[in-house]
């Protein structure tokens, strides 16, 4: 009896306290499932949320902005792009010239919209790295306010003469201004732009007085150069090409490393002064902080229509490079352009107008 009471006595104590580390078990391991639960609710709720964002993507008008005249290359790509990727994802793609300033108009409006997708833009060389080294306060930082989408192609400048100028090639050409028997006066895009820098380089290369003549777009520059009102201009290809096999213009010399294989008589300026070259880049960019989904969406559609063989071929036979890059090949190219016009502004101490 004396041993069965002390068994009575623990049986109680023991069970107690099993069963109080049970239910102290059970409650914590319910908490946790619980919070489990509600995370794995939460992260499904937002995939699913991203999932329909991304599947709903675009159930409206996309707007494309170009910061450029009608007339000029980035209006040319603009609207090729715009009308093929509106087919693709059945929403119409309405292109909006808002030129000014450079470009830096319709620029920093791509940077103010909503990052949704709804607005991107054509950029270039001169908006997303030229411009901001032109002034103290620039309006929208090129690297941290965008989204870079894809690289659409390479833009070759070259220089161009009204037929009157008495010069065929790069040396008459210098060697004329330099006497003041051709007037320097060269035509640009606006001031800072790919073309104005090209044309900076020169006059620092040479020595020779040439004076830059800023024009609101490529377009208007071409025509007073078609009515002999400037003597020359450095030019997209794509919006004198025509001109040139009409012979209307006279081509002297691209002032990219390489010759153009359009026009492969024409020669580098590199050709003759050693190590000239000045890139220009056309690129599609989305304000900052787009969705990871929209903006690979928008990307891959962009990239695809760019590798369109018909699309690519009016490109290249307008004067245009296809590269047709993802936004990753567009980020780094933008880092060392930016770091390259940068240097051209300095030595030349370039101002905005």
């Amino acid at each position: 009896m004396r041993t069965s009471g002390r068994l009575k006595d623990r049986t109680p104590d023991h069970v107690t306290q099993f069963s109080i580390r049970a239910d102290l078990h059970t409650d914590t391991e319910t908490t946790l499932n619980r919070r489990h639960a509600s995370l794995l609710l939460g992260a499904f709720a937002l995939s699913v949320a991203n999932i329909s964002f991304a599947e709903g993507y675009p159930d409206k008008p996309i707007k494309l902005v170009v910061p450029y005249p009608p007339g000029a290359s980035t209006d040319s790509l603009g609207r090729l792009v715009g009308q093929a990727i509106s087919e693709r994802l059945g929403q119409p793609v309405v292109v909006d010239n808002r030129a000014g300033a450079s470009g830096n108009i319709g620029t920093e409006y791509v940077a103010r919209q909503p990052a949704d997708g709804y607005t991107f833009g054509v950029g270039t060389d001169a908006t997303h790295a030229a411009n901001t080294h032109l002034v103290a306060n620039p309006p929208f930082d090129p690297i941290r306010d965008f989204t870079p989408l894809a690289l659409a192609a390479i833009n070759p400048i070259i220089l161009v003469v009204n037929p009157a100028v008495p010069a065929e090639n790069l040396k008459e050409l210098i060697e004329g201004v330099r006497a003041g028997k051709i007037k320097g006066s060269f035509g640009s895009s606006g001031t800072g732009s790919p073309h104005h820098l090209a044309g900076e380089l020169l006059k620092s290369r040479t020595g020779a007085p040439f004076v830059h003549v800023a024009y609101r777009g490529g377009g208007p520059a071409v025509n007073d150069l078609l009515g002999n009102q400037v003597p020359m201009v450095f030019s997209s290809l794509i919006t004198v090409l025509q001109h040139i096999k009409a012979g209307k213009l006279r081509a002297i010399a691209v002032t990219s490393a390489q010759r153009y294989e359009g026009l492969p008589d024409v020669p580098t300026i590199a050709e003759t002064l050693e190590g000239f070259d000045v890139p220009s880049w056309l690129a599609f960019f989305g304000p900052a902080g787009m969705p990871a989904d929209v903006s690979t969406r928008l990307s891959g559609e962009i990239v695809k229509a760019l590798k369109n063989p018909e699309i690519a071929a009016k490109l290249n036979t307008a004067g245009l490079v296809v590269v047709a890059g993802g936004g990753d090949e567009l980020r780094e190219m933008q880092k060392r352009d930016f770091e390259l016009k940068g240097r051209i502004i300095r030595d030349a101490d370039v101002k905005q107008q």
